[in-house]
């Protein structure tokens, strides 16, 4: 009796549903379906349950928040010109790029970079056969590793060459160059290129060597090996290992690099860059290039830090996704966290953490980068300052900006060049005379 009840009372409340249903509206949608509603105008902070366009959905699912502003690993970027530094009124004899991370030891700021002071300005390396025991072929060329102090990051003072190059033929006999500092068990390491030729000869290729110190003024020993080899025949880093760049992770040295490859003359740029991961336990080696390499599709130079429990990377200049802040929980694995502008070139930000193998990375305010085609000269650099906002730490809303405004002549300075300005006067000049030819008709 009981369970015939039951079923009666189901019977009633499903017909009940039933003839709910049955009297809905022509056109009206049910709750599952819903709902063709327009997007809210205060957007909803939660994925709202409506169908979404393909770009809206990536707000939720790719970003950190909806707004960059409200997003950590967002930033604009502002630059201050360094004092202490001469350049011999930018003639090209004397160049300083590519600064390392910046360290604070013994009171004061620490950062290394390549140096060149030559008799002469390079020839350039279209022309490097030129190039001779005193006479560069590009910037970089003929440099060694100078280092510099600062009790501000703004006023510094040059202290000399740290790294110069070793007789040949050790890795490095031509130039060392682009440069990274590892603390680690007390010790201080610099990684750098080792060039072997002059640039320019057959590309710009070379290993990565080392020296160690026990303090950060030296002296410095240079190991007269190399720790990271170029890759086998045929592989994305078969020739350049570049911009070496230390971090401390899981008790092990992670150390990032770019490779140049890709090389094609009928495509302009010719190549293209990416960036790999190797690993060792020991600042000497040996290193295991990781098997996903490479590991970021794009930028010129390395720049990371800790973040959180992750790593972050500057991307800037080449490849699909140049001009992002990009962010790998894992280290090995980036996704884009944001997209800005102005990002500094060569970036060797001050990083506290960037040894200390922290699981909750702080992030950055500062650091050194350059600018190259200083004064319109494309064999003058200069080092300069950066600040900007990718901290947990910080809350800076100046540096949250959306976008910079350039003024008419910024925009004009990029105008037409002459082969351009051919291009389109023999285009119109084609379009007068169809035109002629049709009225003649």
């Amino acid at each position: 009796m009981k369970k015939t009840i039951l079923l009666i009372a189901i019977c009633v409340v499903l017909c009940s549903c039933k003839g709910e249903v049955q009297e809905e509206k022509p056109g009206q949608e049910t709750e599952v379906q819903t709902n063709n509603e327009e997007f809210p105008f205060l957007v909803p902070a939660e994925k709202p349950e409506r169908p979404l366009s393909a770009a809206v959905k990536r707000n939720y699912e790719a970003y950190e928040n909806l707004r960059p502003e409200q997003t950590e690993l967002y930033s604009q970027f502002r630059y201050t010109k360094l004092k202490g530094f001469d350049y011999n009124e930018g003639d090209g004899t004397i160049t300083r790029r590519d600064p390392s991370k910046v360290i604070y030891e013994n009171g004061k700021y620490y950062v290394w970079y390549t140096g060149r002071k030559s008799p002469v300005k390079p020839v350039g390396m279209s022309r490097a056969k030129e190039a001779t025991d005193v006479i560069p072929s590009s910037d970089w060329d003929l440099a060694d590793i100078w280092y510099a102090t600062s009790e501000d990051g703004f006023t510094w003072e040059e202290q000399g060459i740290a790294v110069p190059r070793p007789p040949k033929p050790q890795p490095g006999w031509r130039s060392v160059t682009t440069t990274d500092i590892l603390k680690f068990k007390g010790k201080y390491y610099l990684y750098f290129q080792a060039f072997m030729e002059a640039s320019g000869l057959r590309g710009d290729f070379c290993p990565v060597s080392v020296a160690y110190a026990d303090s950060p003024d030296g002296p410095w020993t240079h190991t007269g090996k190399v720790v990271l080899p170029n890759g086998p025949e045929g592989s994305w880093d078969q020739y350049s290992i570049h911009d070496p760049y230390p971090l401390v992770h899981d008790g092990k040295i992670y150390l990032y690099y770019k490779g140049d490859f890709d090389k094609r003359p009928e495509l302009k740029p010719s190549k293209i860059r990416m960036q790999g991961l190797a690993i060792a336990e020991d600042p000497l080696g040996p290193f295991e290039k990781h098997p996903l390499n490479p590991v970021i599709n794009s930028g010129h130079e390395t720049t990371l830090f800790p973040f959180k429990e992750g790593v972050a990377a500057i991307v800037q200049r080449d490849g699909q996704e140049h001009n992002t802040i990009q962010y790998a929980k894992d280290w090995v694995n980036f996704e884009i966290a944001s997209i800005t502008e102005l990002l500094p070139l060569a970036a060797g930000p001050y990083v506290p953490d960037a040894f200390t193998d922290t699981k909750d990375g702080r992030g950055i305010t500062w650091g050194i980068s350059h600018f190259i085609n200083a004064g319109g000269n494309w064999n003058h650099t200069v080092l300069t300052r950066f600040d900007c906002d990718l901290s947990q730490d910080v809350h800076d809303p100046e540096m949250k900006g959306h976008y910079y405004l350039h003024s008419p002549e910024f925009h004009y300075s990029h105008g037409l060049s002459s082969k351009q300005k051919k291009r389109i006067e023999a285009d119109n000049k084609m379009r007068l005379n169809q035109l002629s030819t049709s009225k003649e008709k």
